[in-house]
């Protein structure tokens, strides 16, 4: 999720390394930078059911690939530059094992199977227009996860337009002999604490 620094009509554009300056001043975990097409977003806390969604979507990753082990689940605050002047931090995704081995020497991340942003209020139009063109162009697999209409977009990097998932998601990421999956709306239900 984010929201713009200032309006585009009076903004300059801001360099990868303006923005890895403001996140090394920034120790906390909020706000979060993100840097797209040299805009520079900023992204407030996120409410209890955004926190939810990524609890839950990061344990479901988590267990799949204890028995299908090939990546690592993660989730934000952690930089993620797949090209020069794009900084982004998705809410959950999942590095392929030598990606994570990589990075216990060197930060950033530069390669991903899976990409997630859980949307909210101020992140829809970054997250669907701005964000999305750079992860179908970097990423297999890229989620946006509606909690309003509860259900997930799926980009592949060839799609034009999304594949709306509501009962269903499967997810068979390189290497993998068998498929995520997660019912949606057992999943939207334990984020909205339902019965």
């Amino acid at each position: 999720m984010a929201m713009p620094a200032l309006d585009r009509a009076t903004a300059r554009r801001w360099t990868a390394r303006e923005v890895r300056q403001l996140i090394a001043e920034s120790p906390l975990a909020t706000p979060r930078y993100e840097l797209v097409d040299g805009e520079l977003l900023v992204t407030p806390s996120p409410s209890w059911p955004h926190q939810r969604a990524v609890q839950v979507l990061v344990r479901e990753l988590s267990t799949y690939l204890l028995a299908e082990p090939v990546g690592h689940v993660g989730q934000s605050p952690f930089d993620v530059e797949p090209e020069p002047e794009l900084i982004v931090q998705p809410d959950v995704f999942v590095l392929p094992i030598v990606e994570s081995q990589r990075l216990l020497l060197e930060m950033p991340a530069r390669a991903l199977l899976l990409a997630v942003e859980i949307l909210s209020p101020f992140s829809s139009r970054h997250d669907r227009v701005r964000k999305r063109p750079a992860y179908q162009r970097h990423v297999p697999d890229y989620w946006i996860v509606d909690l309003d209409a509860r259900l997930i977009e799926r980009w592949m990097p060839d799609d034009d337009r999304a594949a709306l998932i509501t009962e269903t998601l499967a997810w068979l990421p390189a290497g993998a002999s068998t498929s995520f999956q997660i019912d949606l709306p057992r999943y939207f239900a334990e984020i909205f604490i339902e019965r």
